[in-house]
């Protein structure tokens, strides 16, 4: 079973930044696809970035540019830089983790077995 803790949430001003981090424990860290989404209140789980086993990112038009999501696979955690940050950027912030799926695509939230708990990023104006 994988477990998945995220950390580096807060409070921050618009135009600032934070860095989130993804902790992933009980498999390999390297066969995994992993990937953020974030959920604000009253709205559906929405993709915000994604890094497959193979190093390769994709983003939500919304961050593209402003957000970077990185990883070694010889290290744990991942990581997702956040600059530029905007008060729509308002969220819990979830880490998931995928072996694979050829039925879902990368950026559905059914792509993906295993969630962490989520943080809190909160960016005022």
């Amino acid at each position: 079973q994988v477990q998945l803790i995220e950390s580096g949430g807060g409070l921050v001003q618009a135009g600032g930044s934070l860095r989130l981090s993804c902790v992933a424990s009980g498999r390999t860290f390297s066969t995994l696809d992993m990937a953020w989404f974030r959920q604000a209140p009253g709205k559906d789980r929405e993709f915000v970035a994604s890094i497959t086993m193979s190093d390769s990112p994709d983003y939500a038009d919304s961050v593209e540019g402003r957000f970077t999501i990185a990883r070694d696979n010889t290290k744990n955690p991942m990581y997702l830089q956040m600059n530029s940050l905007k008060p729509e950027d308002t969220s819990v912030y979830y880490c998931s983790a995928g072996a694979g799926s050829s039925w879902y695509k990368i950026t559905s939230t059914n792509y993906y077995t295993h969630w962490g708990q989520g943080t809190q990023v909160t960016v005022s104006s």
